[in-house]
Formats: structure tokens, C-alpha cells, sequence
């Protein structure tokens, strides 16, 4: 009897395993196995009458068998009395024993196995209807756990269900388990993706939920929306955010390409998520998201209806007057285009950067021109902020030309924003391949004297001797031009000096002679210069 299983019943004549199980119980009464054998062999047999009052009586000796609580539950509902047998079903769910089904399915009939699992499915949607406490969800479960059981192991709609019920409890993982089981029998199950995407959204695994939430937005968005709409306003938003901060992502990288035509099946998806996305949210910048992707995907006059609907006809918005400046240049609207898009410029960069993979490079060209014109107006009548856009605009679409890098750093100069100028600098120091000797002079001068301004006093010193080495004339001019002889020099005997106490003789007197090229008279370097020869006369500095 320790060696039987199911499959034995299967394959052994019912009325022998009666004969071989009532045999068994005359020889030992007590023994409760055998008496559910023999029950069982009597169900297979269509003795359902004689079954039930084996088990009965099973069941008055020992109140709490599972096992048998469970067959008798069966043959109540097969019976039709529905409430008796769902009142056996509450006790197996209360001694928690819900394993003891899973030889039991393999005993019985499909239609009864079929009653079972509808049966378990509605009790536990109705509990689900009507209580939504903690205790009656797992209640909920239990009973979905027996439709799963009955069906074999795998019932979507339950499985379904019961997921989201762990989800509710927080057994999260569980719940993961439950989507996976459905999504291993059909991988495109919209209810299973989005489920299993909020799930990994509790759990805060960004890269799992936004897969799964993207999937099922391509394949039912009208599902998945109201299922978002459905959860707490911080998670709406992070849920938006994820989503945005993915498909820009996609989008700038398809963007930076230029070639849209090999990417159809992309901005199609992606033409989805924006989609969603507005009626998920109605800040600005999933507007905007929502016009670069009609623009990519060429629907250009789309895209103008929708800026005029989100955001009315003045345009106020910087970043959405940019997508119009595009929308502009489509037009040939160069100067419209080159304004707005220095507006923009001021406030964000980058997006002006990913903007003008919009642009073609015939149109970039035209803008630079016009951009470098303006700003050159600006500057001379000393309005240094409106120019900062313009040159901005020119530098982005002549890909760093060190002459509008120059103009920009002047222009940040006057605005006392030394070291963004500083940065300008450095760019175009980095680009003296092609320019000529005393274009390189002057931009070493003109480093030096923003690197007084932010009393980087060494680092200047250092970009004034590299000037005067390259052409002394000529940066001897410059500094006159710019910072002051007078005021250079001084900074050189500062850095001389301190290099002197600390004994670095050769650089405090190279540094010195330099200095006195820029200010011969001036008296403290020539100090100084005594003092190096008199106490490091021992050591060849000259």
C-alpha cells in the first residue's frame, strides 16, 4: 500500500483495487489509507453513493484529514449540494493543507475536476467582490490555488488573479511567479506583462518594469493605460518617467543617425509610448516628447496641430517653441528658426543639441550664418546675454568652430561667468592645429587673464610664458591689451616668490626672466632676481 500512487489506479482494474483495498481493510480496520483506496476505486467505478459514506465514516474518526475533507468536498459538489461541499473546502483552507488536491485531480473524472475548478474560481471572486481585507484575500487564494490545482496546474485567469492577490499582500516575488507561469504559455499576454511590470515598478527594478510595460503597451495600450491610471499618483509618475526616460533615450540614439527609413518599426513603438504617455500625464515635457517623435516619423503638420493644442499659439514654453523653430526650418523659416532656438540655447543646451538631429546639414549651415551674424549685432551693441544664445546655436551647428567658441567665451567674460568662459577656451586651445601663430598667442593671453579673473594665479603663469614663447611681440601686446602689464607682473613675482621659498630655483627663475620681459622696471623682480643668483649661486639656473 506505501508504494501506491495514483497511477496504479490508471492502469489496474477499479474493482480489483476494491477487492485488493477492502481486503485491506479487514485486516486492519484502522487503517485509514486503505479506507481512502477503496473510496477512491468506489468513485471510479460510478459508486459515488457508497464512496461518500466510506469517506463519512472516515471522517467521524478523524475530523481533521485533509485528504479526505477534500474527496468528500468533490463529491458534494458533484452531488450539487454546493454549500456543503464549499463548507468542507473552508475547513481544508483553515488546516491549510491545500497540497492534499494534487493526488486527488489525478483520481478524478475531467467533468468533475472541471466543476472543482469552477466552483473554487467563482467562490474566490465573489470573496474578492464583496471583502478586500487581508484575511479574506488569502482566503481568495486558497480557493484560486484549488482552480489552478484542478485545472491540471495552469488556469490563466486564475493564475491571473492570484498574482495580483499576492501583489496586494506585498509577497511581490510570489506574484512574479505566478505572471511568469503565464507568460511561459503565452509570452505576448498583455494582463501578465503589465501586471508583471507593476510589480517590478513596487520593487523598484526599472529596467525589468519598463520591458514589460513597453511590451504591453505595443500590444494593448488601451488595457495597460486604465491599469496605470488605477495606481497611487507617485507611482503614475514614476511609471511616466521610466517610460519617458527610455524612449528618449531610443529616440536620441535614432535621431543621431539621421537615417529614419531602417527604423520604421521603431518610431512606430515609439509613436505608441508618446501616445500613452500624454494621457498618462500632462506636464509640458511629455508633450514635447510626443512632437519629436511625429517630427521623426515625419508627420510634421501632426506635430504643429498638437504644439498649438498643448500649448496654445503664443509659444510661451522655450523647449516647445524650439520643436516649432524645426518645424520652422521645414519651411525655410531660417531666421524664426535661429531665434528660437537661441532662446532655447540659454536654458538647455543639450536639448538644443538633440534637437538639431533634426536638421539636416544644408539647413545647420544656414543656421550657423544667421546665428553668427546676430550675434556679432548683439556684441557691439554690448547685449552679451541675448548673444550667448546665438553663438551657442553657431557653435552646436558648425560643430565647435574655435572662432564662434572665442566669441561665446567674450561674451561670458563680460558676464563675469569666468569659468564657463574658461571651458570655451580650453576647447578652442584644443583645436590650435590650424590656426595661425598669433591667433594662438592671443588665445594662451586670453586663458591667462581669465585664469587672473578666477585667481588660478600659477595656471596662469603658466599660459602667459607658453604665449610668450611662441611670439614674444605679440603677447606682450595682448597682456598690454588685456590684463595689464603691470598687474601680470606682479602675479608673476607671486608665483616666483613662492617657488623661490620652497627652493625651486630653476622654475622661481625662469618664471622671473619671463616676467621681466613683460615689466623690465618692475622693482620686485629684480629683487628677486638678485636674491636667485646670490643664494643659489651654486646651482645652474641661467
Amino acid at each position: 500500500l506505501s508504494q501506491y500512487s495514483p497511477s496504479i489506479a490508471r492502469i489496474l482494474d477499479a474493482l480489483g483495487v476494491y477487492q485488493l483495498a477492502s481486503l485491506l481493510m479487514e485486516l486492519d480496520p484502522s487503517d485509514e489509507a486503505s479506507r481512502i483506496l477503496c473510496a477512491d476505486a468506489l468513485y471510479q467505478m460510478g459508486w459515488v453513493e457508497e464512496a461518500h459514506k466510506l469517506l463519512s465514516l472516515a471522517l467521524s474518526r478523524n475530523p481533521q484529514r485533509s485528504p479526505i475533507l477534500a474527496r468528500l468536498a468533490l463529491l458534494q459538489l458533484k452531488k450539487g449540494f454546493m454549500y456543503d461541499g464549499n463548507q468542507l473546502l473552508k475547513k481544508v483552507i483553515k488546516i491549510g493543507d491545500t497540497s492534499c488536491l494534487l493526488p486527488i485531480m489525478d483520481i478524478f473524472k475531467d467533468e468533475d475536476r472541471k466543476l472543482m475548478q469552477t466552483h473554487c474560481r467563482s467562490r474566490a471572486l465573489s470573496i474578492l467582490k464583496n471583502k478586500r481585507e487581508d484575511a479574506d484575500i488569502k482566503e481568495a487564494i486558497a480557493y484560486l490555488s484549488f482552480a489552478i490545482i484542478a485545472s491540471g496546474g495552469y488556469a490563466e485567469d486564475c493564475l491571473l488573479i492570484r498574482a495580483q492577490c499576492y501583489g496586494h499582500l506585498g509577497q511581490k516575488k510570489t506574484a512574479i511567479f505566478d505572471f511568469n507561469a503565464v507568460l511561459k504559455e503565452d509570452p505576448g499576454n498583455v494582463h501578465a506583462l503589465s501586471g508583471r511590470g507593476l510589480i517590478y515598478l513596487a520593487l523598484k527594478q526599472q529596467k525589468e518594469a519598463v520591458q514589460d510595460l513597453i511590451l504591453a503597451l505595443k500590444a494593448e495600450a488601451g488595457m495597460v493605460i486604465p491599469a496605470v491610471l488605477s495606481l497611487k499618483h507617485e507611482a503614475q509618475e514614476l511609471v511616466a518617467q521610466w517610460l519617458l526616460q527610455h524612449s528618449r533615450t531610443v529616440l536620441a540614439e535614432l535621431v543621431a543617425t539621421k537615417d529614419f527609413s531602417k527604423e520604421e518599426r521603431t518610431l512606430r513603438d515609439l509613436l505608441v509610448i508618446a501616445g500613452a504617455l500624454i494621457k498618462l500625464r500632462k506636464e509640458a515635457q511629455y508633450h514635447t516628447f510626443y512632437t519629436d517623435v511625429l517630427i521623426a516619423n515625419g508627420r510634421y503638420e501632426e506635430a504643429l496641430v498638437h504644439l498649438q493644442e498643448a500649448f496654445g499659439h503664443s509659444f510661451a514654453d522655450e523647449i516647445a517653441s524650439a520643436r516649432l523653430a524645426v518645424l520652422q526650418l521645414k519651411k525655410r523659416n531660417v531666421a524664426a528658426a535661429a531665434h528660437s532656438f537661441s532662446i532655447l540655447a540659454k536654458k538647455d543646451e543639450r536639448e538644443l543639441e538633440f534637437l538639431l538631429n533634426f536638421v539636416d546639414a544644408k539647413q545647420q549651415q544656414h543656421l550657423c550664418q544667421v546665428a553668427a551674424q546676430e550675434g556679432n549685432v548683439l556684441i557691439k551693441g554690448y547685449h552679451y546675454k541675448k548673444a550667448l544664445g546665438y553663438f551657442t546655436l553657431a557653435i552646436l551647428t558648425s560643430k565647435d568652430n574655435p572662432r564662434y567658441l572665442r566669441q561665446r567665451a567674450a561674451c561670458f567674460m563680460h558676464l563675469k561667468k569666468y569659468d564657463k568662459a574658461l571651458k570655451d577656451m580650453e576647447k578652442v586651445i584644443e583645436k590650435h592645429g590650424c590656426n595661425s601663430l598669433r591667433t594662438r598667442v592671443q588665445d594662451h593671453c586670453s586663458k591667462g587673464h581669465l585664469l587672473l579673473s578666477v585667481s588660478e594665479e600659477e595656471a596662469a603663469v603658466k599660459q602667459y610664458i607658453e604665449a610668450l614663447q611662441l611670439d614674444e611681440s605679440t603677447a606682450l601686446c595682448s597682456i598690454t591689451n588685456g590684463s595689464g602689464s603691470e598687474n601680470v607682473a606682479k602675479t608673476f613675482h607671486k608665483i616666483a616668490q613662492c617657488n623661490f621659498e620652497m627652493q625651486h630655483y630653476e622654475e622661481a627663475w625662469k618664471i622671473t626672466d619671463y616676467g621681466l620681459k613683460i615689466d623690465q622696471n618692475n622693482p620686485n623682480l629684480k629683487k628677486l632676481k638678485t636674491r636667485l643668483k646670490r643664494e643659489a649661486s651654486g646651482c645652474s639656473i641661467h
